[in-house]
């Protein structure tokens, strides 16, 4: 017997999207749109009625916006949700929001009419990830409290450190479940640690979006990096969509380089290209680097490069992720010493500080 189809449900205002996805999804022997809606009031009776694995979710909806909706049913009906998001200032900020509400993924939808090409390709990969992904049960959202700009910086967790070597470091990567891992990590970083690089993977145009939320929630100052960017204490740099994020040491200081190329396991920007860049100009020593949740293997080789050069190196634990891809790849590969819970990262990274240069954990814990 075939292995049972993915059952997809499309919901978008627009004919030209819904015929589009439905012809890039069924052309894959492994996906089935069982049906489509043109707002959610017909999404509602077409859930029950086909009990769909996952649903595609347009945002900008008549009579009730996909934010809305999305809100209402992973509260009364979970089920793995891919949003599908304008690229534009605002459909940035509405695909973060989606994030935070518990949404699986967002991917960028260019406006008008367009050929999918790429963007089914992905939309393919993510609606399969999601399938096979056990939804993880959300606590209510909390709206995040954003500051206006002029407000003082929040003091964030502020523990007593000794001075830090000025190559120290610490480094991020995350993919599918990442903006929300971050989130938690970053709000939870005093603003007196060495310089942060982060790569996330996420659509270009939605990084200035990331960025500016977590800078306003946060201590650190959060940016989206600019080539040539100094990399400061207190000062935290998010890759660019669709660039990679490299650092170089310059005398006394890293600097951002932003810059094309190819993509690197399928994406651009890539965790092990930021990762290599650190590794090339000597910083693993003074280094703590690490992989959060995500599909795929980005970061895996990158983080054990690091570790074996002398970084302290972790993953994301299975049970705090949610998708347990990245992570489960750099332990598996030896790249991660050890595997935390997401809610424990942030302090796990403060310690390794706490001391007057970064060394090695005494134990590794890995079988």
């Amino acid at each position: 017997m075939p292995p049972r189809k993915i059952r997809v449900l499309i919901i978008d205002d627009s004919a030209v999207v819904r015929r589009m996805a439905t012809d890039a999804l069924n052309a894959d022997p492994a996906i089935e749109v069982v049906g489509t809606a043109v707002d959610p009031y017909a999404a509602r009776d077409k859930i029950k009625e086909l009990n769909p694995d996952v649903i595609t979710l347009d945002i900008e909806m008549p009579r009730m916006d996909g934010l809305t909706f999305l809100e209402i049913l992973m509260q009364r009906r979970p089920v793995p949700v891919i949003v599908m998001s304008s690229l534009s200032q605002r459909g940035s900020e509405h695909a973060l929001e989606a994030l935070r509400l518990g949404a699986f993924d967002v991917i960028g939808k260019p406006c008008g009419s367009y050929s999918f090409g790429d963007l089914g390709i992905e939309l393919t990969a993510k609606i399969k990830a999601a399938a096979a992904t056990t939804l993880r049960a959300l606590p209510p959202p909390i709206k995040p409290v954003i500051r206006a700009a002029n407000a003082p910086r929040p003091p964030g967790i502020v523990t007593p450190m000794r001075s830090f070597d000025p190559r120290a470091l610490i480094l991020l990567g995350a993919s599918t479940g990442g903006t929300e891992a971050l989130r938690e990590v970053i709000t939870h970083l005093p603003n007196n640690l060495p310089g942060i690089a982060i790569v996330q993977h996420i659509p270009a145009l939605f990084s200035r979006a990331f960025a500016d939320r977590l800078r306003s929630i946060s201590a650190l100052d959060v940016r989206e990096a600019v080539d040539g960017d100094r990399l400061a204490p207190g000062v935290a740099l998010v890759a660019p969509g669709n660039f990679h994020l490299l650092l170089q040491w310059q005398h006394d200081h890293y600097r951002a380089r932003v810059t094309t190329g190819p993509e690197i396991c399928h994406q651009r920007p890539a965790v092990d290209m930021l990762f290599k860049s650190a590794t090339d100009c000597g910083a693993a020593p003074h280094t703590v680097a690490g992989v959060l949740t995500g599909m795929g293997k980005d970061g895996a080789d990158g983080l054990l490069h690091l570790r074996e050069k002398g970084a302290v190196t972790f993953a994301q634990d299975e049970a705090s992720s949610i998708v347990y891809g990245m992570p489960r790849a750099a332990w598996e590969n030896k790249g991660a010493q050890r595997q935390l819970p997401l809610n424990q990262v942030a302090d796990f990274i403060i310690r390794q500080f706490s001391h007057s240069r970064v060394t090695q954990p005494a134990t590794i814990h890995h079988s």
